[in-house]
């Protein structure tokens, strides 16, 4: 259903300007190359991708969050060690969810939740914008990132999976107990491509997402011209 002109007025230009960051054009993962380290190491099915990706957008949405709110209360001197014990406080919430309700899950993961202090991503925000915004544009700048890096773990874990074993949602309610057996078997007698799930595959995969981002956001930039069919000569009748 379109909206409304009153209803696509209230979309201000920051608003737009943070989802398209977030989601595409400054992508944390295939724009800025943050967070590789976890993003390939637990891409290797659908249930590991998903997992770090709610994790971490728990943790973008609360660093933000609390950063905003204290933006003019911390001195530029202790700024930076604040923001850090901000994330390892988020992290810790995220590491021990994931121990008390989806156990299987997070020995999956492994060292990886912990890991997530150390993605620059989510200092990077913390610093460059929700340090410097309203509550509100810093929620949203947190959920627009962590959705665009989730999407781009999903994706990548979707394929890898696929590519890897012939199925896709195998082992899902590590994540969703109510799921039971959601594996989606692609077709019989798949040989497997095991260089999919080991870590070369992460970087053939995830190279190949970039090339693919950057020839689409070629063709968006020069857009192929449109052929115009040659008019035909008007014939002149000549009597003499």
């Amino acid at each position: 259903m379109p909206l409304s002109k009153s209803e696509s007025s209230s979309i201000t230009p920051q608003t737009r300007d943070i989802v398209s960051q977030g989601l595409w054009s400054n992508n944390a993962a295939l724009v800025q190359l943050l967070g590789l380290c976890p993003l390939l190491a637990v891409s290797n099915s659908v249930v590991n991708a998903a997992g770090l990706g709610l994790a971490t957008i728990g943790v973008l949405l609360g660093s933000n969050g609390i950063v905003s709110l204290s933006r003019h209360r911390l001195t530029p001197a202790i700024r930076l060690p604040i923001f850090v014990l901000i994330i390892a406080t988020f992290t810790t919430c995220a590491e021990l969810l994931l121990r008390a309700f989806a156990i299987e899950l997070y020995q999956a993961l492994g060292i990886f939740i912990p890991l997530i202090v150390t993605n620059c991503t989510i200092l990077g925000r913390a610093e460059s914008f929700a340090s410097k915004n309203a509550l509100g544009p810093s929620l949203l700048d947190g959920l627009m990132t962590g959705l665009g890096f989730a999407a781009v773990l999903l994706v990548l874990g979707m394929l890898r999976e696929l590519a890897g074993t012939g199925a896709v949602f195998a082992n899902i309610d590590r994540l969703l107990p109510f799921a039971g057996n959601w594996t989606l078997q692609v077709a019989s007698g798949y040989k497997p491509f095991l260089l999919a799930i080991l870590p070369p595959g992460a970087f053939l995969f995830m190279g190949g997402l970039i090339a693919l981002k950057n020839i689409l956001d070629k063709k968006r930039a020069n857009p192929s011209p449109v052929k115009q069919q040659p008019t035909p000569g008007k014939r002149v009748r000549v009597t003499g």
